[in-house]
This record gives C-alpha cells, sequence and structure tokens, in this order.
C-alpha cells in the first residue's frame, strides 16, 4: 500500500504512515481484517462468474428468441417469464423477483 505524508504546519514534522489492510476494510483487528480481505476476494471471483453467467444467459436468450421471430412467433414469451419469476421469488424472497426482471430485461436484446 502506498504510504500517505503529513507535514504538520505548526511544529514542521513529517509523518510518514502506511494504510493498512485493516483501514481498507473498516475491520478493527488485523485477524478480521484479514478475514474481510480474503472473503472480498472470493467475492470478486463469485462476481467475475456471475457475470460470465449472464453473459450466457444473454447469448442463450438471444438465440432462443432468435429461433422464435423466425418461425413467426414473439420475441418474449411472457408465461415462460413468470415461470422465471416465480422461481427466483420462490428461491430468493422478493429481492429476487428484482433480480430475475433485471435478467429478463439484459436477456430480452434490442429490437
Amino acid at each position: 500500500m502506498a504510504p500517505d505524508t503529513t507535514t504538520s504546519a505548526t511544529t514542521g514534522t513529517t509523518t510518514t504512515r502506511t494504510t493498512t489492510r485493516q483501514e481498507d476494510t473498516g475491520a478493527r483487528t488485523t485477524e478480521a481484517a484479514s478475514l474481510i480481505g480474503g472473503a472480498r476476494e472470493r467475492i470478486d471471483a463469485l462476481d467475475d462468474r456471475i457475470i460470465g453467467l449472464v453473459q450466457e444467459r444473454m447469448a442463450i436468450s438471444a438465440v432462443i428468441q432468435d429461433a422464435r421471430i423466425t418461425s413467426g412467433g414473439r420475441r418474449v414469451n411472457l408465461s415462460r417469464e413468470m415461470e422465471i419469476l416465480a422461481r427466483y421469488r420462490d428461491a430468493l424472497g422478493k429481492p429476487g423477483t428484482a433480480l430475475a426482471m433485471t435478467l429478463l430485461e439484459l436477456s430480452r436484446g434490442r429490437v
């Protein structure tokens, strides 16, 4: 971590302080800071995987929509979307519905 340098105007003393992992995490102990730092790394890795899965979902949804439209159907299948909303709501509660709505919006593509 980069050191912070401050100079006191009254004493002329320069103090160099290195920002610690403890301060970055908001933890009060080095043990907690270490735990938080490791957990954040795992969350970052999970987020990368989630983003990749959402992108994969979007690509598959585009294939489905193309096939549906090409066959004369509609771009969106509302009964299928209701199934997806219920699945996420049942698994994750009310926030799951919001998450499913976001996924559906991302997966509908642009027409």
